[in-house]
C-alpha cells in the first residue's frame, strides 16, 4: 500500500504493454518470414506503442518526486504522498498519455500515403511512417517537435530538478550511514531513468547524425525491448 509499490505496480503493466505493442508483431515476423502490416494495424500499434511510451515517461517523473519527498521530507511523507495524491498522479498521466497518443494518431490518418509501402523499421515508428507520407507532413513534424520538448523535455526536467535537490538535501546529512542509505533507497529509480533516457535519445540522435534506418533500428531494440527487460531485474534487487 506504499505510494512507491503502487507506482511499481503500474510502472510493471506499462512496460509489459509497451513491449507486447512491437515484439509479438516482430517474432511473428520473424518466425512466418512475412513482414507485412495493415494499415489499420500500423495506425493501431502508433497509438498505443505512443501510450505506453508516454506512459512510462510521466511514471518514472512521478516516482522522482515521491523519492525527492520521501529523502527532503521524511516526516510529512505519509501526508503529502497520500493515496489520493498517488492515485491522482496515475491518472492524469494515463489521461495525458491517451490524449497525446490519439492527438499523434489523428494527425496520421489525415496523411495520405501511397500503395505498399515499406517501413525501414521493425515496428510502425512514428517518425518513419510520416517520412512515407505522399502529403505535406510539415504539421505533424511541428507538432511531434513541440510535444517532444513539452511532454518530454517537461518531466526530464522535473526528474533533474527532483534530484538536485535530493542531492542538496543528502549532502546536508552529517550520518554517512544516513547518506548511504538515502543513496541506496533512489538508486533503482536512477538506474531505470538513466536507462529508460539514455537509450531514447542515443536512438534519435543516431538517427539524426547517421540518417541510417538500420542502426535506428538496431538501437530502438534497447528501449523497447531491453530497458522493459531489465527494469523488474533492477527493482527486484532492491526489493
Amino acid at each position: 500500500h506504499q505510494p512507491m509499490f503502487i507506482l511499481l505496480c503500474n510502472l510493471s503493466f506499462v512496460d509489459i504493454c509497451f513491449t507486447s505493442t512491437t515484439v509479438p508483431k516482430m517474432l511473428a515476423s520473424i518466425q512466418t518470414q512475412s513482414h507485412v502490416i495493415t494499415y489499420e494495424d500500423c495506425i493501431t500499434q502508433v497509438y498505443f506503442f505512443l501510450l505506453f511510451g508516454m506512459l512510462d515517461n510521466f511514471l518514472l517523473t512521478v516516482m522522482a518526486y515521491d523519492r525527492f519527498v520521501a529523502i527532503c521530507h521524511p516526516l510529512h511523507y505519509t501526508v503529502i504522498m497520500n493515496p489520493q495524491l498517488c492515485a491522482l498522479l496515475v491518472l492524469a498521466s494515463w489521461i495525458t498519455s491517451a490524449l497525446y497518443s490519439l492527438l499523434q494518431s489523428l494527425m496520421v490518418l489525415r496523411l495520405s500515403f501511397c500503395a505498399d509501402l515499406e517501413i525501414p523499421h521493425f515496428f510502425c515508428e512514428l517518425n518513419q511512417v510520416i517520412q512515407l507520407a505522399c502529403s505535406d507532413n510539415f504539421s505533424n513534424n511541428v507538432v511531434i517537435y513541440v510535444s517532444a520538448l513539452l511532454l518530454g523535455g517537461g518531466p526530464l526536467a522535473g526528474i533533474l530538478c527532483s534530484y538536485s535537490k535530493i542531492v542538496s538535501s543528502i549532502r546536508g546529512m552529517s550520518s554517512a550511514q544516513g547518506k548511504h542509505k538515502a543513496f541506496s533507497t533512489c538508486g533503482s529509480h536512477l538506474s531505470v531513468v538513466s536507462l529508460f533516457y539514455c537509450t531514447s535519445l542515443g536512438v534519435y540522435l543516431s538517427s539524426a547524425v547517421t540518417h541510417s534506418s538500420q542502426s535506428s533500428a538496431v538501437a530502438s531494440v534497447m528501449y523497447t525491448v531491453v530497458t522493459p527487460m531489465l527494469n523488474p531485474i533492477i527493482y527486484r534487487v532492491r526489493t
